[in-house]
C-alpha cells in the first residue's frame, strides 16, 4: 500500500537558533522596543500590509511567534509608507531575510469592489482607514526592501503571494500578469499554510545556505533550471500526462504553458489552471514548471498539512492577543470582529470554484484538539478585555468540517478530485459530526461562558447528514439568524460553482425550522447568493429572483462575482471555457460570463428585485427576454408596472426584509465581502 502522506519533519523538532530566547511582549516595531529586549538586530523582519495584531487570526502574528519559538528574533514593519525605502530601514538590516506579505487579504480585493470601485475603508487598518497599503502591495514592499538592503534575501508569503504564484489573470488590470515572484524580484515564494516551510527556510538560511539551495522544500516556488534527472510531462493533454507519469519511473515535473502562451491563448490559460488544481493534493502532487521569458518558475508540491499536535502548538504560542500598543485607542475593525472567536480547523474540501480557501489552505482538514480549543476559550475569558461571556464564533473556513477526513488515508493520498462533496458526497468521506457535537458541549461547560455562537458558514449538504448536529446547532449556537450559502437556485450556475442543488438547501431549511420550533425559538436563515457568476444567464438570474420572491426573501447587500486570482471560476471568466473538464483545442466546454457593466448590474438587480431603483432596468430586461408577463402587481409577477416618484436611479440602501413564520416580515442585513 502506498503511504498516506509523504513524511515531513515535525514542526518543532529543529534545535533552537538562539537557545533561551524569551518571548517578547509584542514583536518589536521600533528600535526602542528592540533595545528594551536587548537586541542589536533582528534575524527576520516581517513586512505586512495589515496593522500588527498579535493574535493567531493574523498571519504576521502566527509566522512571527512561530519563528520566535524557533529561537529567531523577529521584528514587524506594518503598513509602512511605501513612497521611499526609508521606512523599510526602521528596524535595521535583518540577518537572515525579509518576509513580505500583503496581509490577510489580497490587496486588490481589499481595496476595490467587484465593480472595480475604490473602497474607502480597510478593516485591517487602525480606525478602518483606507489607503494604508498600495495596490499589489507584495510587489511594492518587496521592491522597497530590495532598495533598503540590496543583499538581504526576500521571501514572499501570505494569501496574495499564494494566489499569484503562477501567471494569473488579474481582474483589475484585465490582463494576465506574471508570477508575483517575478514582478517582486524576490528570492522565494512560500504558498499555502507556510509554517513548515518558513521554519525550514529560516533554519537553513541561518546555517549558511543560499536561497537557491532551498529548492527541495515543499510549498516553495523559485526560479531554477529543470534538473537533468527529471522527466518533463507536457500539460497540453492532462490525461496523457497522467498516463505517462504512471509509465515513467523517477522524478517527474509537469510543464505548464508558459507565461507568454497563457497571456496570448485563453485555452492555454484554462489548461494551466486545470493542471494546477489537479496537482494540489500533498499526497500525489508533482512539481510544476512554467516558463517566464528565459527563466523557469518552479513550484514544488504543496506542504504537508500540520498534525493536530502541531496545530495545537502553533495556537498555544504566547500571543499578546491584542493590537500593538502603538495604535493607542484606534479601533481595528478586523480585530474587533474576531477577538472573541476561536478557530478550530483549517482547509476546505468543498472545492467551490469561486473560492480561494482551497487554493491557499488546501482541501485536507487540519483540526485542533479539544484541549487546545478549551484552553484558548479560557484565555479569552481571563485575558481579553471586554469579554462578556459570549464566544462570537467557533469554526473556521466552514463551521462543520471539524475532524472530517477520508476514511482511507491511502485513498486520500491518491485522489485528484477537486471536491469531496460535488457532484455528490464521496462515499469515502467521513461526514460524522459526533466529535463537533462533543466539542460544542464541552465548550458550553467552560466556566464564565454564557453563549457560544456559530458565525462561520455551515456546509448544509453535510449538516443534513446529521440531524443531531442541526438540533444541537439550532438549540444552542444560533443567535437570531444563521448565514448559509446556497449561492444560486439554477443547475447551470451551480454546476460551474460546484455547489449542490437547491434541494439540499430546502432539506436543511426544513430541519432548521423544525429544530427552531422544538426549541421554542424564532430563528431565521440568511441565504447568500452570487450575481454574475460564470455560466449564469439572464434567465438564470430571473428564475432566482422569482424563487426569492416566492420565498419572501429581500436581500440588502448582495455579492457580485469577483474573479479572484487563480480561482477556477476566474479561469472560466477569462478563458471562456471550463477547466472542470479536459481543455483541448476545439473540444473544450464553453462558458459564458457577464462581463459588461450593464449585464453585471442587471444580474445584481435581479437579486434586489424589490428595490424600486432597479425596476426600470428589470422592466427593460424582462421585455427583451420576452417575459413582459412578469411585469405587474400580481404575487407571481416580479416588478410592478408603475414607478414611484423619486425612484428609478441610484439611491441609498434600504433596510432589507425577510419573510418570517406565518408570512410575517423580518428585517435583516447581510454584511461582508467573502473570498468564497
Amino acid at each position: 500500500m502506498r503511504p498516506a502522506m509523504p513524511p515531513a519533519r515535525p514542526l518543532f523538532s529543529w534545535p533552537p537558533h538562539r537557545p533561551g530566547l524569551r518571548p517578547a511582549p509584542f514583536l518589536p516595531m521600533s528600535r526602542a522596543e528592540m533595545a528594551a529586549l536587548g537586541w542589536d538586530a533582528c534575524d527576520v523582519i516581517v513586512v505586512t500590509g495589515d496593522a500588527y495584531v498579535d493574535h493567531p487570526s493574523f498571519g504576521m502574528a502566527i509566522i512571527g511567534r512561530l519563528l520566535e519559538a524557533q529561537g529567531f528574533r523577529v521584528g514587524i514593519i506594518a503598513q509602512p509608507d511605501w513612497q521611499s525605502a526609508e521606512p523599510f530601514k526602521a528596524l535595521g538590516r535583518p540577518r537572515l531575510f525579509f518576509g513580505v506579505t500583503g496581509g490577510n487579504m489580497d490587496s486588490m480585493v481589499n481595496r476595490y469592489t467587484a465593480d472595480r470601485r475604490l473602497r474607502h475603508d480597510d478593516a485591517y487598518s487602525p480606525g478602518g482607514e483606507g489607503g494604508k497599503r498600495p495596490d499589489r502591495c507584495t510587489v511594492v514592499y518587496a521592491q522597497r526592501c530590495r532598495e533598503a538592503f540590496k543583499d538581504v534575501p526576500i521571501v514572499l508569503g501570505g494569501i496574495e503571494a499564494s494566489l499569484r504564484r503562477i501567471a494569473h489573470y488579474d481582474y483589475w488590470s484585465d490582463k494576465v500578469r506574471r508570477s508575483v515572484l517575478a514582478d517582486a524580484k524576490a528570492d522565494l515564494l512560500l504558498y499555502g499554510n507556510a509554517e513548515r516551510a518558513v521554519v525550514e527556510v529560516a533554519h537553513r538560511l541561518a546555517a549558511g545556505e543560499a536561497p537557491r539551495d532551498l529548492e527541495d522544500i515543499r510549498g516553495v516556488a523559485l526560479f531554477r533550471r529543470v534538473p537533468d534527472h527529471y522527466t518533463e510531462l507536457d500539460a497540453s493533454d492532462l490525461d496523457a500526462a497522467e498516463e505517462g507519469a504512471a509509465r515513467r519511473p523517477g522524478n517527474t515535473v509537469i510543464r505548464l504553458p508558459s507565461y507568454e502562451q497563457v497571456e496570448q491563448d485563453r485555452e492555454a490559460y484554462a489548461r494551466a489552471s486545470r493542471v494546477l488544481h489537479r496537482e494540489s493534493n500533498p499526497g500525489n502532487a508533482r512539481a510544476l514548471v512554467q516558463r517566464h521569458g528565459d527563466r523557469d518558475l518552479w513550484l514544488n508540491a504543496p506542504p504537508v498539512p500540520l498534525s493536530t499536535d502541531e496545530m495545537d502548538a502553533v495556537y498555544d504560542l504566547p500571543y499578546a492577543r491584542a493590537p500593538h500598543p502603538s495604535y493607542g485607542d484606534a479601533k481595528i475593525p478586523a480585530w474587533d470582529m474576531i477577538r472573541f472567536s476561536v478557530t478550530i480547523m483549517r482547509g476546505c474540501f468543498g472545492g467551490c470554484t469561486f473560492c480561494s480557501i482551497t487554493e491557499h489552505e488546501g482541501r485536507i482538514i487540519q483540526s485542533r484538539s479539544e484541549g487546545s480549543i478549551l484552553r484558548e476559550i479560557e484565555t479569552i475569558r481571563d485575558k481579553t478585555p471586554g469579554f462578556t461571556g459570549i464566544i462570537s464564533d467557533i469554526g473556521g473556513p466552514t463551521a462543520n468540517m471539524y475532524r472530517m477526513a477520508c476514511k482511507d488515508p491511502a485513498v486520500e493520498a491518491a485522489c485528484r478530485r477537486p471536491s469531496c462533496v460535488f457532484p455528490d458526497i464521496c462515499p469515502n468521506l467521513n461526514t460524522s459530526h459526533d466529535e463537533l457535537i462533543r466539542l460544542y458541549r464541552k465548550v458550553r461547560e467552560v466556566r464564565g461562558v454564557k453563549k457560544v455562537m456559530v458565525a462561520s458558514g455551515v456546509r448544509y449538504d453535510l449538516a443534513v447528514k446529521s440531524p443531531d448536529y442541526v438540533k444541537e446547532l439550532v438549540t444552542h449556537h444560533v443567535g437570531g439568524y444563521l448565514k448559509i450559502a446556497p449561492e444560486h437556485t439554477e443547475r447551470g450556475p451551480l454546476g460551474k460553482m460546484m455547489k449542490p442543488g437547491i434541494g439540499a438547501y430546502d432539506r436543511f431549511r426544513q430541519m432548521f425550522d423544525a429544530a427552531a420550533r422544538e426549541a421554542g425559538k424564532q430563528y431565521y436563515l440568511i441565504p447568500y447568493f452570487i450575481a454574475a457568476h460564470p455560466g449564469t444567464t439572464d434567465e438564470d438570474m430571473m428564475n432566482l429572483a422569482l424563487w426569492l420572491k416566492k420565498n419572501r426573501y429581500r436581500a440588502d447587500q448582495v455579492q457580485t462575482f469577483l474573479p479572484s486570482p487563480m480561482a477556477t471560476a476566474t479561469a472560466m471568466y477569462h478563458a471562456g471555457v471550463s477547466p472542470l473538464r479536459g481543455v483541448r483545442r476545439g473540444a473544450s466546454e464553453p462558458v459564458e460570463s457577464a462581463k459588461g457593466l450593464r449585464q453585471r448590474r442587471l444580474h445584481k438587480a435581479f437579486l434586489r428585485y424589490h428595490d424600486p431603483d432597479n425596476w426600470p432596468l428589470l422592466r427593460d430586461a424582462l421585455k427583451a427576454m420576452g417575459r413582459a408577463d412578469l411585469i405587474g402587481s400580481r404575487p407571481d409577477q416580479l416588478v410592478p408596472a408603475h414607478q414611484p416618484p423619486g425612484t428609478g436611479k441610484a439611491a441609498g440602501t434600504k433596510r432589507p426584509l425577510r419573510a418570517g413564520p406565518g408570512g410575517r416580515t423580518q428585517r435583516f442585513t447581510t454584511k461582508g465581502v467573502r473570498m468564497r
